[in-house]
């Protein structure tokens, strides 16, 4: 007598949510890759940021003209980082690099408030980028070791962040 628990229909629906399991194993686990897009103000400390994430360790830069590109492995993603000069004659160039981008780090200088609102225009302008739409938002904000550093609440206040809310 054949196992009624082991017929073919049985089989392939054992083969079948095997190979399901499979798939589903190896889009948790595997490698993942992102185009992650850093952008500020100049002299907010965007190279400082990447090579601290890259090299785990403070470097000295000088101001960016173009960008720096370094990919940061973290767990099973890689990232692929573009800092952006942002010197405000170089600001338009930005947009080159938008495309395919996923992330987007905005690097704000905690103790400038005398730019706050320039980054808050900055900021704003590239969110209504059409190529941004769908990129998630990281608002980064600097150099809070700074005595006189604005704290959360009032970065989020003169950046405007609580009008975003409908972005991931």
């Amino acid at each position: 007598a054949s196992d009624p628990f082991n017929s073919r229909k049985d089989q392939q629906f054992k083969r079948k949510m095997g190979l399901s399991f499979a798939k589903l194993f190896s889009r948790l686990f595997a490698k993942k890759e992102m185009r992650i897009l850093m952008v500020g103000l100049d002299a907010a400390g965007k190279t400082t940021i990447l090579y601290k994430l890259k090299l785990g360790e403070i470097v000295t830069t000088i101001p960016t003209i173009g960008f720096n590109v370094e990919t940061v492995e973290y767990k099973n993603i890689s990232f692929t980082v573009w800092d952006v000069g942002g010197q405000d004659k170089i600001r338009p160039l930005w947009r080159h690099y938008f495309q395919n981008t996923q992330g987007l780090i905005f690097v704000v200088d905690s103790n400038d408030r005398d730019r706050a609102v320039e980054a808050r225009d900055e900021l704003h302008r590239m969110l209504n980028e059409d190529e941004l739409r769908d990129a998630v938002l990281l608002v980064f904000a600097n150099k809070q070791d700074l005595p006189n550093a604005m704290n959360a609440a009032e970065i989020t206040d003169k950046l405007g962040l609580h009008s975003l809310r409908q972005r991931h």
